[in-house]
């Protein structure tokens, strides 16, 4: 189950990329504690982390025609947007600036957080829960086509069918998982 404040940030940033001021206004107060924490622990300075902020939420503003809610939550995708910036102003200060080179090392870790983790596989369950919905037949040509990387023409083989039944079990498969997974 998606929470609703989740779900209201996701149709935030959607109307944002629309050019709607006011969900930009309505967003701030959602999003900004959180990605505050999340520069005042990369950068580790109170200032610096106030001014990453505003600069997040000016590239959050500007990118937001970029959000797609299918691929990630929108607070996920805005913590990307924090992180990489975080990043990017850590690289820049100059050698003897930077902390030491293990916090350094620590944050450039490209592996996902805790909460990322937990999200992600909340959410491979459900995919699983959903794919499962399917019939055995759409559910592999789901399978083999967007987790396997198979072509159409392998799957139209491998099911003896002709192309265009295997791209309407794709389609009506794809459209079942969005259903389910919305």
């Amino acid at each position: 189950m998606v929470e609703p404040e989740a779900e209201a940030m996701d149709q935030l940033l959607l109307r944002m990329a629309a050019g709607e001021r006011a969900a930009f206004r309505a967003l701030y107060p959602l999003a900004s504690p959180k990605l505050f924490g999340v520069c005042l622990r990369m950068l580790r300075d109170r200032a610096e982390a106030e001014d990453a902020l505003q600069e997040i939420f000016t590239r959050i503003w500007t990118r937001s025609h970029r959000y797609d809610p299918d691929k990630a939550p929108a607070m996920i995708w805005m913590i990307a947007v924090a992180r990489n910036l975080c990043i990017d102003r850590l690289r820049a200060r100059p050698r003897d600036a930077r902390p030491d080179d293990d916090a350094a090392s620590a944050v450039a870790d490209p592996s996902p957080s805790a909460e990322a983790r937990i999200i992600a596989r909340g959410e491979a369950d459900r995919f699983r829960l959903c794919l499962n919905t399917l019939g055995a037949d759409h559910a592999q040509a789901v399978r083999g086509a967007y987790l396997d990387g198979l072509s159409y023409e392998d799957l139209a083989r491998r099911h003896a069918i002709p192309l265009n039944t295997l791209r309407s079990w794709l389609r009506r498969g794809l459209q079942k998982l969005r259903e389910c997974m919305s």
